[in-house]
């Protein structure tokens, strides 16, 4: 654990205000959960709450068999980070930070396809080798949690041959849709 050098008192209701250095770090965003931890030194974590992390091994399933039966390139994310993916490399992928394209896409809470000619925007903060073919948001119970998003590599100047952007999107659709109520139930 690091020291930051930051001390903060509790307020009369038991509040501690966490600096906005530090959310502006972690990516902490106003109304975000955080999981509370302790242990035997007396030591309080925060944690940022994934409720999609939950999920982790379901979602890489999901992931899989979207790959396996359509021969796509899948990622599935929280808000911040990618936690299952499949059709790419995982230690390039799995854990790595979104960029902010897949953030504000997140953040509009709508559906994204690449068109031909546009913009080809990356998945992750540090480019990575594919991009966004098309992306929809996973939405539980009124809030965003995550996204679903098919990849097309950088190199290639097709997204895909073998499916057609409407089934690809709507495959996306699907999936986010059902990981959403996963969680609602």
């Amino acid at each position: 654990m690091k020291a930051t050098g930051i001390v903060r008192r509790i307020d009369d209701l038991g509040r501690v205000v966490i600096p906005k250095e530090i959310r502006r770090t972690m990516r902490i965003r106003e109304g975000d959960p955080l999981e509370i931890y302790t242990d035997r030194e007396g030591e309080v974590i925060f944690k940022k709450y994934s409720p999609i992390g939950e999920l982790a091994s379901f979602a890489t399933q999901y992931a899989e068999t979207l790959h396996k039966t359509c021969n796509m390139s899948v990622i599935i994310s929280d808000r911040d980070a990618v936690i299952a993916c499949a059709g790419v490399s995982k230690k390039e992928y799995t854990d790595k930070p979104l960029s902010d394209s897949v953030e504000n896409i997140i953040e509009s809470r709508n559906m994204y396809v690449w068109r031909e000619g546009s913009e080809k925007l990356p998945v992750i903060s540090d480019g990575g080798s594919h991009f966004v073919s098309c992306a929809m948001p996973i939405i539980s119970e009124g809030d965003v949690i995550g996204c679903v998003v098919s990849l097309a590599e950088l190199d290639s100047d097709k997204i895909r041959e073998n499916i057609n952007g409407e089934l690809e999107s709507k495959l996306v659709l699907t999936a986010a849709g059902f990981l959403g109520k996963q969680l609602e139930s």
